[in-house]
């Protein structure tokens, strides 16, 4: 065995390059975060080469010449003062360890001038080795990072194709910008502008750049304050009918940093729990700010993974908030968001911003233009009317916590579900297919699917009850069943029995129902079976709540008034009134949409028709 020496510096850097720089998009990563603590108003990141060829310019505040040659070593930060300051850390970097690693596996060039000098220092790096020299430049930094990966083929080798390393830095630079949307962004690739924002921009007008205007009448603005821990949340979120595909489009972000938590990943599934289908995400924007000695990010090289000195706190603030928002809060208003103003980056070399409709932008993906109509104010439902038409709640699980809480318990068990005076009208002009009803508003044609709509109703009233009425079956069929299903019927024996089931065990693959939820008087016993194995079976490893809340689905889901149903016109007023007054009328408990809009314009235009 050989005896122990200290390495040489070079592949020391090196050996920490393989945690702080993953691919491209690291050094992107790292670069972008030190412009934006050095307090730059507008970056610049070009791309070429494969990827291997990184340009940052900036306007920030520059590096001093005296300072130059130790910011390129390692564990050399200005972000950090004392021990103290790593439990209070308000930047985005603190590591010091991004530049030395760079210059360890590329060739760097820096070019940098602080407003204190007129003349601005060059520095030339590889292998770790620093020379600099006196240049004239303006204000600012340009990092220029070239062939990286030279010196290691194996790192080289294992890279993605440059489209799909670039999609690493489209990705992470969009999140830059959604994070901080007082700071004017440009990306490209290969001299082609990818992606281009304004400065001083709110987050919404901000999402409209990244992504398309079209998806503003999708969000619901979240905004909470807990004024005793020195919280806040804010951001916005999609509404249950407007999915995508997978969690790439949501972006959770604490003090400004981007950051993958499970603690806000699960209070984000959770808020949108029965409303959105299997394999179905929101589009979420959201920053949390709370006190830097309140969090620990300091526990990876990424700085993505983060710890809370509370997590439930976390939790529970961040479900609360989505949860409000989702259920009072008005989608967001075209008309509501600032318009882009062209601006140029000063102090930045050959940087020029412009409006995003000037040059051709990558969309991340194409948005369906679906109409969905305005929730009610606080104290409101959100009702699908127009704008100006009030809905005020009748119903406990509409309200406020604490004014639900605050009300008798003999008021909470007499509330109802009948329907406003002013909503006992309602344009129904037909049924299409005996499976949909056709509503016509002022302005668009509605599509509502009468199952859906109906099973959302009952599911809401369900969970309002506190007792649900059975009736007893004098003579039941006797059902057969599989043993493990068995299994899964004796675990939810007592929950069943809670929302109006009981059943009997004749053998080992054979059972009765003694007792159904009256609801349910007219369904027949195997149908009622099978859908709450199949439900069941989904929750077999989950908690108390999901196992009730999935024989209430059920018990909704057959309750409910089918497709292929011939209504009358009565019966499908009853239906869309009914749905006026729930809590969620966008979606039912699987997460399916309950209606369509077409709107007048949509259909004026197909017809060449022209509306005002």
């Amino acid at each position: 065995m050989n005896r122990i020496k200290q390495l040489p510096v070079n592949l020391v850097n090196q050996i920490a390059a393989g945690e702080v720089i993953e691919r491209p998009a690291s050094v992107v990563k790292e670069l972008v975060e030190n412009s934006i603590d050095a307090q730059a108003s507008a970056v610049e990141i070009s791309i070429s080469n494969d990827c291997r060829n990184i340009r940052i310019a900036d306007n920030g505040i520059g590096i001093y010449p005296d300072d130059i040659e130790l910011a390129f070593s390692k564990h050399a930060t200005s972000k950090l003062t004392d021990e103290e300051s790593l439990f209070n850390i308000n930047t985005l970097g603190f590591r010091g360890e991004a530049l030395a690693s760079i210059i360890s596996i590329a060739k760097v060039s820096c070019t940098t001038r602080t407003k204190d000098f007129d003349y601005g220092t060059k520095v030339e790096s590889q292998n770790s080795v620093v020379k600099h020299s006196k240049t004239g430049c303006a204000c600012g930094t340009i990092m220029e990072v070239n062939d990286l990966f030279f010196n290691q083929p194996v790192r080289l080798k294992f890279l993605k194709s440059a489209k799909t390393e670039f999609s690493y830095i489209q990705d992470y630079v969009q999140s830059l910008a959604l994070s901080h949307p007082e700071i004017a962004f440009v990306l490209k690739n290969n001299d082609s502008n990818v992606l281009v924002t304004t400065r001083n921009s709110d987050l919404l007008t901000r999402i409209t750049q990244i992504f398309s205007p079209d998806i503003v009448n999708e969000l619901k603005e979240v905004n909470k304050s807990d004024l005793n821990s020195k919280i806040n949340i804010s951001g916005f979120i999609s509404v249950p009918s407007f999915t995508r595909s997978s969690k790439k489009n949501i972006y959770t972000f604490v003090n400004s940093r981007m950051v993958k938590c499970p603690v806000l990943l699960k209070a984000i599934d959770s808020a949108y729990k029965n409303m959105l289908p299997g394999g179905k995400f929101p589009f979420v924007v959201i920053n949390i700010n709370l006190p830097a000695c309140d969090m620990d990010v300091n526990v990876h090289p990424s700085k993505k993974e983060i710890r809370y000195k509370n997590p439930n706190q976390i939790f529970s603030f961040v479900l609360s908030a989505i949860s409000y928002a989702l259920t009072y809060n008005k989608p967001a208003d075209k008309t509501n968001f600032k318009e882009p103003v062209s601006q140029d980056a000063t102090g930045v070399e050959s940087f020029e911003l412009k409006t995003a409709e000037n040059y051709n932008i990558t969309k991340t993906f194409d948005f369906t233009k679906l109409i969905n109509p305005p929730s009610a104010k606080e104290s409101e439902l959100p009702p699908l009317f127009n704008s100006d038409s009030e809905l005020k709640t009748e119903h406990t699980s509409y309200l406020p916590q604490k004014q639900a809480e605050s009300m008798p318990e003999q008021t909470k068990m007499d509330i109802n579900f009948e329907i406003p005076q002013k909503y006992r009208k309602v344009n129904v002009i037909g049924q299409y297919k005996n499976t949909y009803i056709l509503v016509e508003n002022e302005d668009n044609l509605e599509i509502i699917d009468q199952h859906i709509a109906d099973e959302r109703y009952i599911y809401e009233k369900l969970k309002t009850q506190k007792v649900i009425n059975s009736q007893l079956l004098i003579v039941s069929d006797v059902l057969d069943i599989e043993p493990e299903d068995m299994e899964i019927l004796e675990e939810a024996r007592s929950h069943l029995e809670k929302f109006g089931y009981k059943i009997e065990k004749i053998s080992e693959t054979q059972i009765i129902f003694k007792k159904i939820p009256q609801l349910l008087s007219n369904s027949k016993s195997d149908e009622i079976l099978a859908e709450l194995i199949k439900n069941l079976k989904t929750s077999i490893e989950s908690d108390l709540d999901t196992k009730e809340e999935k024989i209430l689905i059920t018990t909704a889901c057959k309750a409910a008034i089918k497709a292929g149903d011939k209504l009358t016109l009565w019966q499908m007023e009853e239906i869309v009134k009914k749905l006026r007054t729930t809590k969620n009328p966008y979606t039912c408990p699987h997460g399916r949409p309950i209606s369509h809009f077409i709107s007048l314009k949509e259909i004026a235009s197909f017809f060449d028709r022209n509306i005002k």
